[in-house]
């Protein structure tokens, strides 16, 4: 199976459908991909970039050792999450962040049908 690439929102929005039980549905006014009417990525406000949901624990990891790939801005501080910019040398771990923002808005059967957090 290959490798994701999220060079564009469609790259985005296709892997993130792929995902169990993804509904697209509006985030002010724009379809994004959703699991129980919850949002866990969108496009974000700045070009180039998308956004993703994330725990502030792990936004500041991310943040520290992939700069080149995650970033904010004073728009985003000191909500849970950040800006993941097209095109990153590491897809597979974006893949994995957005798997864990799937998860952490999926309820409790999901999970257990999914797995282990990623």
């Amino acid at each position: 199976m290959a490798s994701p690439r999220f060079d564009s929102w469609d790259d985005v929005v296709a892997f993130a459908c792929g995902l169990p039980d993804v509904d697209m549905a509006p985030l002010y006014g724009t379809p994004c991909p959703k699991v129980n009417g919850k949002a866990f990525v969108s496009p974000g406000r700045e070009p180039g970039s998308f956004h993703i949901m994330c725990p502030h624990e792990e936004e500041e990891v991310l943040l520290e050792t992939d700069p080149d790939t995650f970033w904010q801005t004073p728009h985003y501080e000191g909500w849970p999450g950040l800006l993941v910019r097209f095109g990153a040398n590491d897809p597979e771990r974006i893949a994995n962040v957005i798997r864990r923002a799937w998860w952490d808005r999926a309820k409790k059967a999901q999970r257990t049908a999914f797995g282990e957090r990623p």
